[in-house]
């Protein structure tokens, strides 16, 4: 509960809008690398918050469906400032994004193609591996708390290299986390077997809305915020599903080209959404469906900050959320190991990686200076 005084209130949700409008303009890579970042500029340099809550924030998050590091955000923002927080961390931190991905998809359906910035991500990506790399080593302490969680962690990560599906990483290293210690009772039991369906849920049937072309886009992307779990790949099946076989709105080049943005620009894969949008629609289209895809994780999180804190009450429950954030740990391990193997292709790059590691353990520089370091880096790069 919130115990501040109204102006401390109104003063903490300033702060928070301007910190997480920041970060969602500067905030490349994808969701590890912006979990990364909030936990660089929110526990690091800030200490709004101390690694051990960031860490449950993380892996809770992982339990409901939509983006995780926009749900991440919206629930910092909560922490810091009550619901005036939660709002707008999760509307500053998408806004920069939808507002570039808009103006792409202006270029896009005027010119035909969008403005280059694979140069630009030359020299930005190396840098966001260093700033994952160095969350990485800091969560470590203390998510890792005993042998069995880093085996789980371990295990987790040889699957995700080995292809295994992220929810069921995620699900049987909170499943096995909460097994190591459940208590011999039937309440127990029960509440671990439930677990599981709570956190996974079916995915709800979505009938064809009636009405204009506008509310069925507002409405399918409102389906899809609602149930989607995993990474951009799963958005990408079911924006294929929808918007290319059943409704016939926009073609597969299209749709790989609407990703191909999301992919390149800061801030919430998701925004992926506001692309087609635009497609379908124009600017009114680029607007409903970025508010439909994100509206349930504002919904969602807010309902999750009411039992976050009751997580560590319980014994098992306590041991199913380490489980789950040694899990998420792994999982930004071997994205972070992927990005690298396609970012880290030569000297320059592999030198701003480890130039940048090396300022973010000495130093307390912030990130947005190294980002845009390595952005000049890599437009330099690009021209020459």
């Amino acid at each position: 509960m919130d115990e501040h005084s109204g102006g401390d209130r109104t003063g903490r949700a300033g702060e928070v809008a301007l910190l997480f409008l920041k970060l969602g303009t500067i905030a490349f890579g994808g969701p590890a690398a912006h979990t990364a970042m909030m936990r660089d500029e929110l526990v690091r340099r800030r200490g709004w918050v101390t690694d051990e809550r960031f860490a449950d924030l993380m892996g809770a998050t992982n339990l409901i469906p939509g983006p995780n590091s926009t749900e991440l955000a919206i629930h910092l923002g909560h922490d810091r400032a009550g619901r005036r927080g939660l709002i707008l961390a999760g509307a500053c931190f998408i806004l920069p994004a939808a507002l570039i991905v808009t103006a792409l998809a202006w270029a896009y359906v005027t010119y035909g193609g969008t403005p280059a910035v694979e140069g630009i991500l030359y020299g930005v990506v190396p840098v966001v591996i260093a700033i994952i790399a160095h969350a990485l080593f800091g969560l470590l302490k203390t998510v890792i708390k005993s042998w069995w969680l880093g085996a789980v962690s371990v295990a987790a990560l040889a699957a995700y290299l080995l292809g295994v599906n992220e929810l069921l990483i995620l699900a049987a290293g909170a499943l096995l986390a909460a097994a190591a210690h459940l208590p011999r009772s039937r309440e127990g039991l029960q509440g671990l077997l439930a677990a599981p369906v709570l956190a996974l849920g079916g995915a709800p049937t979505f009938p064809d809305p009636a009405g204009g072309q506008l509310a069925q886009l507002f409405l399918t992307m409102l389906k899809i915020g609602s149930v989607l779990y995993g990474s951009g790949y799963v958005l990408l099946a079911f924006l294929q599903g929808d918007f290319v076989e059943r409704l016939g709105w926009i073609t597969s080049q299209q749709l790989t080209d609407a990703v191909s943005v999301g992919q390149v620009t800061p801030g919430p894969v998701f925004t992926t959404a506001t692309f087609v949008g635009y497609l379908v629609a124009g600017p009114a289209g680029a607007f409903l469906a970025t508010v439909a895809i994100f509206l349930p994780s504002f919904v969602f999180v807010g309902l999750l900050t009411r039992i976050t804190s009751r997580l560590r009450a319980s014994r098992w429950t306590s041991a199913l959320l380490d489980g789950v954030n040694a899990t998420a740990l792994a999982l930004m391990a071997g994205v972070s190991h992927e990005l690298a193997r396609t970012a880290l292709i030569d000297l320059p790059t592999a030198a701003i990686a480890l130039i940048s590691l090396v300022l973010l353990w000495r130093t307390r520089l912030n990130n947005a200076w190294l980002i845009a370091g390595g952005a000049a880096i890599g437009l330099a790069h690009s021209l020459l």
